[in-house]
This record gives C-alpha cells, sequence and structure tokens, in this order.
C-alpha cells in the first residue's frame, strides 16, 4: 500500500493507496497536533511500503512525521516547492517560500489541463495560475470561510454554511446574525474568486480551465460564476505525479482526476468584467 498524506495547518488528511491496482482503498482525516501517532483514526503502517508527503505545518510536526514513518515504512518522499519541475516554472521570487500544497496543485493542473486556475479552499482561499507553457504566475491568498468568521468574534464560528446551499440562498441579506455572517463571508469569497480570475485572464490574454480543491470547496463552488471542476485529491495528484509509484502513476493517470472543464471565451470574461465595473 501507498501512504499519501496531506498535512494542513489544521487537518491532516490521508488515502490508502493499491500500489499493484491503484485503486484507493480507504481515506480518513485528523487534527494537525504535534505527534503524529499511530492510533484508531490512523491506518496501519504494517501495510505501507511507501509514503508521499505535502505538508504546511510547522517544520517540528513534519520532522516528528518523518521521523516516526521511517522507523516502519522502507520509502518516504517529502514534497518541497522547487524553482522549476514537471514543466512548471515556480512564480516566486523565492521558489521555496511558495506553500508545497500550492505547489502541488499548480503541478497537478498543469498535468492535468496544460494550464489552469487552481483553487484551494481551505483555511486561506489560495488562488494560483499556470500558464500553458507551463509558468506559474504565481498568486492570490484570502482568509477561508471558517478564517472570516473567527475574525468577527460573534459566537458564529462553529456555524458552518451548509455545503448544500443554493447560491443565490446565499447571496441574499442575511435576517439572523448567524445568516448575515454566512452570507457576507461567502459573498466576499467567491466574489473575489470571481473577480480575481477574471482579472488575471484579461491582463493574460487567455481563458484557464479552472480546478477547486479544499475542504470547502463544494460549497465554494455553488458561487463561482465561471466553469470549474472540483478536484478534492488535487494535492494527492501532485504526489503522484512528483513521486509516481504505480503503472498508472508513471502512465500520467492521477487518481480521481476530474474532466477538465472547458473555459468560457476570453471575450466573455472580459464582457462581465467591464460589466461590473460599470456597476
Amino acid at each position: 500500500m501507498i501512504l499519501d498524506l496531506d498535512i494542513g495547518n489544521t487537518l491532516s488528511k490521508w488515502r490508502l493507496k493499491d500500489a499493484e491496482s491503484s485503486e484507493i482503498r480507504s481515506r480518513g482525516a485528523v487534527w494537525t497536533r504535534e505527534e503524529w501517532r499511530p492510533g484508531a483514526d490512523i491506518p496501519d503502517l504494517d501495510v505501507v511500503e511507501a509514503v508521499r508527503i505535502s505538508s504546511v505545518a510547522r517544520a517540528a510536526v513534519l520532522d516528528e512525521t518523518v521521523t516516526l514513518l521511517r522507523r516502519q515504512v522502507r520509502q518516504v518522499f517529502v514534497a518541497h516547492s522547487q524553482p522549476e519541475a514537471l514543466g512548471v516554472v515556480n512564480g516566486y521570487d523565492e521558489p521555496g517560500r511558495l506553500g508545497v500544497d500550492r505547489w502541488m496543485g499548480a503541478l497537478a493542473g498543469y498535468q492535468l489541463a496544460g494550464g489552469c486556475c487552481a483553487v484551494d479552499c481551505g483555511s486561506a482561499i489560495t488562488i494560483d495560475f499556470v500558464l500553458p507553457g507551463g509558468v506559474h504566475l504565481g498568486g492570490f491568498i484570502i482568509p477561508g470561510l471558517r478564517l472570516m468568521k473567527e475574525s468577527l468574534k460573534l459566537g458564529t464560528r462553529n456555524v458552518a454554511i451548509d455545503p448544500e446551499s443554493e447560491a443565490d440562498a446565499l447571496l441574499e441579506p442575511g435576517r439572523r446574525t448567524v445568516d448575515a455572517v454566512n452570507h457576507g463571508i461567502y459573498m466576499a469569497a467567491v466574489s473575489a474568486i470571481n473577480r480575481i480570475y477574471s482579472e488575471v485572464c484579461d491582463q493574460q490574454g487567455i481563458s484557464l480551465p479552472m480546478l477547486l480543491t479544499g475542504g470547502d470547496a463544494r460549497v465554494v463552488s455553488r458561487g463561482v460564476q465561471v466553469p470549474h471542476a472540483v478536484w478534492p485529491d488535487m494535492v494527492y495528484g501532485g504526489l503522484e505525479a512528483s513521486f509516481p509509484l504505480t503503472f498508472a502513476e508513471r502512465a500520467g493517470k492521477m487518481s480521481g482526476a476530474p474532466r477538465v472543464p472547458e473555459p468560457v471565451s476570453l471575450e466573455k470574461i472580459r464582457a462581465a468584467l467591464a460589466f461590473s465595473m460599470l456597476l
């Protein structure tokens, strides 16, 4: 089995993948903490022959995890942001300072779509652009839905936005404080994503496919106005592309990869952008 780990600031996500068939056997998530210990919420390392890790947690958390895993697993691969990989040129002035989860998303999106807008809706919402030639432009970071809620300090942080809510309802004025908060931060998040996408596509003169991932991707997706696909395993896709271990991965296949959405024309993007500027 192959264990893939996506260690975030809030959650550590994992999945077990069959090394022969490339099928996903199980998956889960635990709170990121100081010490990563196998238990009821962690897969049995006795069946694991290789581990691939993407981590944005503190260095001590990653070091502890790697030390533990190397005692029991033959191969441990740790992803790092690089100046260039898999045809993508890192757009940061200091490439190593780009969050590795964003780098994995950029690599996965490029392998799948040959250029994309990769949006990760986690604790923060990150929006990265990769042009068809492999140039990573850099990106944008805004507070995620939960982080925005916490900043208001109104006692609503634990009341999540219903992922099944219709976007139209979420964009109406709230009649209770909790609804006003939820609708306000939702409007802020989706409006930022829509505007950033349009502005960058206009500047670059190209319409790019958009891919969404992260814990809040499903609810954010409802308010995104351009064609897009939700890819929960996008960071894992970057790990697969960076460290291919199965026959399918070596052939360029990434588990759970969605159909690439056909982007709208650049003319429509520019028309919508021009209209929004008149309002």
